[in-house]
């Protein structure tokens, strides 16, 4: 009989990707293509759904071609997607109304003060904000004519990327995951389903809307009758294909940003610390595993700007070789708030600071203080996580470009006191997608043979003595406050 292997659409912001994964959960073809960006005005962001979707066919059938299958050894296709980015629909012709309103577009944020944001987070774990689905829903209905009176009647359609996919995979099939409607400030967090309270608020006619499922089950059959079995958002499918099975378990993303989940149990944990509850996944009619969520706006983007703002290094990768340079930051310390401080602190007018300086201090020195930024802004999210939920991390388990610099990755491990661990196979998100649909048609039997396939590419211990990382992270804590005392106006 002929190997079979599982087929994971990771459909991200600024690209998309097939993977084909074997039983291993090794990469056996990896096609990628990137799609536009649209601004077209300051504070929006759109997609041509459209386009994206045929991105998908053509990147389908080259994983195929460049694997040497035929769609008979595909036992599954899992879908990883960009969250809360709206897509709507004409139901009959398939044809979207307009361009998708990306997840980074803030043309509804004038939209929130008309509304109630405790309400909101009370009944999603979500605060209030431009970020999530709803209210670009909401815009779309206001300002396309005649769409609301076609969206009551049950002519439009609207979901979230992974939606959009499976409507065309499927030829019609209206479905989406329970960790996608987790994101869009519509579902009851508690029930699983759309909160009729919530759709009245934000105006929102029901009959719109996706039927919500859990993340590991078939939704039906795509070309040749392959099956679409798994669904998750991209940072929630990050945490599966870490194997972040158990409460405490803890991932982060680390690119532009850095996004940080930690699997709360069966139970959502309500955040007093700046964080978001949300889903983390749910494997067929199993239990729901909630988690927390908090992110970081700058990581990679601050390398990124010394190498292209500043000119102190020629290529992102030789950061790590310049504050190799040094044995610590000289006292150096750099907050970059560039567009505020996110988790735990949501300081959206902070601004960026370089605190510390004297004549001592060198382009090492500098760089140093660049990655000890990310350190620092993993320990702030892991201090509210453990505060939250009273767990305490053991292990934070990496992936993202930023995870080869191994410099980086000591530095996160010095500052957070535990082990740093980065697997194998980088493709987390993509494998996350995989192993739900694998789950769900029997290619993989159960959570202990997903763990089976993992494997660690690099380990980092702690070995910062705790009295120097103590007052290194006090003068963190300094730093932070000069960055917001820095943007208060007399």
């Amino acid at each position: 009989m002929s190997e079979r292997y599982v087929l994971a659409i990771d459909q991200g912001t600024t690209s998309t990707r097939c993977i084909l994964f074997d039983r291993r959960a090794t990469v056996v073809s990896v096609v990628r293509g990137e799609h536009r960006q649209s601004y077209p005005r300051p504070g929006w962001v759109e997609h041509d759904a459209a386009r994206i979707w045929r991105d998908v066919q053509r990147l389908i059938e080259r994983a195929m071609r460049e694997a040497g299958i035929g769609p008979a050894q595909v036992a599954a296709i899992g879908i990883a997607n960009q969250r809360e980015t709206v897509v709507v629909w004409d139901k009959a012709s398939g044809t979207p109304v307009a361009p998708a309103i990306v997840w980074q577009d803030t043309r509804t944020s004038s939209l929130l003060d008309t509304l109630d944001g405790s309400f909101v987070r009370e009944r999603t774990g979500l605060p209030l904000a431009a970020y999530f689905s709803a209210t670009k829903v909401r815009w779309l209905l206001d300002n396309t004519p005649g769409l609301r009176a076609r969206a009551t009647r049950g002519e439009v359609l609207f979901g979230t990327m992974d939606s959009w996919l499976i409507w065309n995979l499927t030829g019609g099939k209206h479905l989406t995951d329970v960790t996608n409607a987790s994101r869009t400030m519509l579902m009851n967090l508690a029930t699983l389903s759309w909160d009729p309270d919530l759709l009245d608020m934000f105006d929102i006619p029901r009959a719109m809307l996706p039927e919500i499922r859990s993340s590991s089950e078939v939704y039906g059959e795509a070309f040749d009758g392959v099956p679409i079995a798994g669904v998750l958002g991209d940072q929630q499918a990050a945490l599966f294909g870490q194997t972040c099975f158990d409460p405490g378990d803890t991932k982060c993303t680390y690119g532009t940003g850095g996004f940080l989940l930690m699997n709360t149990g069966s139970s959502p944990v309500w955040s007093s610390h700046g964080l978001i509850t949300t889903v983390g996944y749910q494997i067929g009619t199993g239990q729901v595993a909630y988690a927390l969520e908090g992110s970081i706006a700058i990581a990679g983007s601050l390398v990124q700007w010394v190498r292209d703002g500043l000119g102190l290094i020629g290529t992102a990768s030789e950061i790590e070789t310049l504050a190799g340079t040094v044995g610590d930051n000289g006292g150096c310390y750099i907050v970059p708030a560039f567009s505020g401080l996110y988790a735990p602190y949501w300081e959206s007018e902070a601004r960026g600071v370089i605190v510390g300086l004297t004549s001592y201090i060198t382009k090492g020195h500098l760089a140093r203080a660049v990655l000890e930024a990310t350190g620092w802004q993993t320990r702030d999210v892991v201090d509210a996580m453990n505060a939250d939920s009273g767990l305490a991390l053991t292990a934070l388990n990496v992936d993202g470009g930023m995870t080869a610099d191994n410099l980086l990755m000591q530095i996160i491990a010095d500052f957070l006191q535990v082990p740093v661990v980065r697997p194998m196979v980088a493709e987390t998100v993509s494998v996350g997608a995989a192993y739900t649909a694998g789950l769900a048609v029997g290619y993989w039997s159960d959570l202990r043979d997903l763990r089976h396939n993992r494997h660690s590419a690099g380990r980092w211990k702690p070995g910062l003595d705790e009295d120097r990382r103590a007052a290194e992270y006090a003068n963190w804590k300094r730093a932070v406050e000069s960055a917001v005392f820095f943007s208060r106006r007399p």
